[in-house]
């Protein structure tokens, strides 16, 4: 019964094969490639493999890169499967306007972050941060209710940003200081500091509705450049997404 988990962000496919599909399930194979190279996992990464029993996975990139997915997957005779936002799914509920709408990397991994949290004794509220290229902030409360979250732009692409419109910004990456003294520090310091300010933000204000200390999940590739900013403590999941899928589907097979 091994299974899939596939994570098509905007920039990366993720991917884990584990032995089974259920929170907890050991690890067997796992790799990241950039999308411009997706057209070569059945050739290369995932030509080694174990055939997975099933799969089940979340992209955010479009249709045409889960076509082209689908294409690879076609060396194995499983159905692919892809998440789409519900109003309710493994015990979480979601109180986007539009259910539908919520991005479903969002979806699966605060499905993740509620099913890690729970694990580990009574429920409590959870803000799920998720940093790659974009940066999202998520609130669910102690019943496992999705309150709304935040959506930021990624490091990339806010430098990209300040790049674009402001003369003389094309420098190379800084680093995160206190005090900023050269240009390339100040922006990296800049943006750092804006992101872990709408954490903060966002923390402080799941506090005050649900009136518990919230648990602080990080995850994403590029987490360890935010982590260490905020006073706040803040957990790092590495795999918070495909935590998220293990639990839906296992969910699923329990109906």
């Amino acid at each position: 019964m091994t299974f899939l988990a596939i994570d098509v962000g905007n920039t990366r496919l993720k991917w884990g094969l584990y032995a089974s599909p259920q929170p907890g399930a050991a690890l067997m194979a796992h790799g990241a490639v950039f999308l411009e190279t997706i057209d070569h996992l059945a050739d290369h990464d995932w030509k080694k493999l174990p055939a997975p029993t099933s799969m089940l996975g979340c992209v955010v990139a479009g249709e045409s890169i889960r076509r082209r997915v689908e294409e690879q997957l076609e060396i194995w005779d499983i159905d692919p499967r892809w998440v789409v936002s519900s109003a309710h799914a493994a015990g979480v509920t979601n109180g986007y306007e539009h259910p539908a709408r919520l991005g479903p990397d969002r979806w699966v991994a605060m499905i993740g972050a509620w099913h890690y949290v729970c694990s580990r004794g009574a429920p409590r509220p959870v803000l799920v941060v998720m940093v790659g290229t974009a940066v999202t902030v998520d609130a669910v409360d102690e019943s496992g209710h999705f309150l709304g979250g935040l959506i930021l732009p990624g490091f990339g692409v806010m430098q990209n940003a300040l790049e674009m419109g402001t003369a003389g910004l094309r420098v190379p990456t800084g680093e995160v200081v206190d005090f900023p003294t050269n240009t390339s520090d100040a922006l990296m310091s800049g943006g750092v500091n804006a992101m872990a300010g709408a954490v903060e933000r966002m923390y402080r204000k799941l506090r005050a509705k649900t009136g518990q200390e919230p648990v602080l999940l990080m995850s994403g590739g590029a987490s360890p450049k935010l982590s260490p900013v905020t006073d706040l403590k803040i957990e790092v999941v590495e795999r918070l997404v495909f935590d998220g899928l293990l639990a839906l589907q296992s969910h699923r097979l329990a109906l």
